[in-house]
């Protein structure tokens, strides 16, 4: 953990540090982003530290809920204990603001995140930063929490109120996580908190109603881990409680019995159920009995290939608290020699197209440079194929929404997984979002390095068969 000069506030779970010299204005455009819906997590001074899932930010105990604000003095406001830092942004006078900026990372910690440079004191500061972090600032941003009416009032933004005035009393969103031991479910509510829910681990079974009425009666949502290790856990039990809750969402976590092998053995901690046998007897024994929740299951999500990042990508498609109403699309290229998505709803293999590898120019580039994608765009067949795509991909969408999914993933594959697989995901994406959906869009492997003997051997032309003896 190092201790930073800099402010931190956090929008919907993301970290946003502002940096910049004394007098810079670090605090005043805090508090204007805290009027529009983010949260303090620390003024001034914030301790960073890189953990799995990214790198965290909290404020020094001593400063824990304070803010320096200039003419009136030291005020203490409700704040946030932690937040996962997605952006840096340096505070700097206008002329020194790039008009259009190249995409910049900083490394703080040994983790790398996205940074740009604002004016403090412009009047549009809050709403590009808004747009910075992927968020829409016509939507609007949710109070924040500790928020209350005389405090930091602001009806006319307030979801929670009628349009004359009167509250209304707004059920909390509740997601029971669980699943196999070891697949990742102290994770997953490390990262739903840090989302904004206030997450509640081994709750015994017998308190979890009087949870969830207690929650309902607040704005906050809520995060409940329970396992085999939960006191007086039972399936049964578990699926009638699920089923009188009307306001829960059921989340498992899986995994291949050999990885959570290779985690426990990494690990050197013992299964819970495997006593004096075998690891690998406590996982299948465990598999056996909490496979009815498997399938009563509302998401399933599979780690045992997923980087944190990428179960934190998951977990806030399905469960982010942006009051989205509409489909949530993520859009991944990827390279068949690593394996499929698990998480994909869609697959397309494009491995047909013509491979840029094999021009020794366009080789060490990716989809994402202009040579690469004009090379992929001349081949006779692309427009045809794309056309087509789109056309099976549109009709889809609307058929997803009705039927209540939040969160769809598209998988775009060739060989290596940086140049056709690239370009198309890129297309797929800069569609989706003229057309006005909710997209995003990555590229699993496209930073693997090029291995000429490897990507000639499995890539889709033939390697020529060796000589005979």
């Amino acid at each position: 953990m190092a201790l930073h000069h800099g402010t931190v506030v956090a929008f919907q779970g993301q970290g946003v540090l502002l940096r910049g010299a004394p007098g810079a204005g670090k605090s005043d455009l805090a508090l204007r982003l805290i009027a529009i819906g983010a949260e303090l997590v620390a003024d001034d001074q914030v301790d960073l530290v890189a953990e799995p899932e990214g790198l965290v930010a909290r404020a020094p105990p001593t400063i824990a809920g304070l803010i320096e604000v200039r003419g009136i003095g030291i005020r203490s406001l409700p704040h946030r204990a932690r937040a996962l830092v997605a952006l840096v942004v340096d505070l700097v006078p206008s002329d020194q603001v790039e008009r259009l900026p190249d995409p910049a990372v900083q490394r703080l910690e040994g983790c790398a995140i996205p940074s740009i440079s604002l004016d403090p004191f412009e009047a549009s500061t809050p709403l590009k930063l808004l747009l910075a972090l992927g968020l829409s600032p016509t939507a609007g941003a949710r109070p924040p929490i500790g928020y209350k009416q005389g405090a930091m009032s602001h009806p006319a933004s307030d979801p929670g109120r009628q349009q004359d005035g009167a509250p209304t009393q707004k059920a909390a969103r509740v997601v029971l996580v669980t699943g196999l031991s070891g697949a990742g479910r102290s994770t997953a509510l490390k990262m739903l908190e840090d989302m904004g829910y206030e997450a509640v681990d081994n709750l015994p079974l017998s308190l979890l109603p009087r949870l969830v009425g207690v929650t309902s009666r607040r704005e906050q949502p809520i995060a409940v881990g329970i396992d085999i290790r939960t006191r007086d856990f039972a399936v049964p039990g578990l699926l009638t409680e699920i089923d009188r809750l009307t306001d829960a969402t059921l989340l498992f976590l899986d995994c291949d019995d050999e990885a959570l092998a290779r985690r426990y053995t990494e690990t050197r901690r013992r299964h819970p159920l495997a006593g004096d046998r075998p690891v690998m007897d406590g996982i299948r024994l465990e598999r056996g009995r909490v496979s009815p929740l498997r399938a009563r299951a509302d998401v399933v999500v599979d780690t045992s290939v997923l980087k944190p990042q990428e179960l934190k990508r998951l977990l806030t498609g399905h469960f982010g608290l942006d009051n989205r109403t509409s489909l949530g699309i993520f859009v991944t290229s990827f390279s068949f020699r690593q394996g499929l998505p698990r998480e994909a709803d869609l697959v397309f293999d494009v491995r047909f197209l013509d491979n840029p590898y094999y021009d020794p120019v366009l080789r060490h580039l990716t989809g994402l440079d202009a040579p690469v994608q004009a090379h992929i765009a001349k081949d006779p067949v692309f427009a045809d194929f794309f056309d087509n795509l789109i056309r099976l991909i549109a009709p889809l969408l609307p058929r997803y929404d009705r039927e209540g999914k939040a969160y769809l993933t598209v998988a775009v594959g060739c060989t290596g997984g940086r140049h056709r697989s690239v370009y198309v995901a890129e297309r797929i994406g800069a569609w989706l979002a003229d057309h006005g959906q909710t997209v995003a869009v990555a590229h699993r492997d496209i930073s693997r390095p090029v291995n000429h003997l490897v990507e000639v051997s499995m890539d889709d032309k033939p390697a020529p068969l060796p000589a005979a003896p």
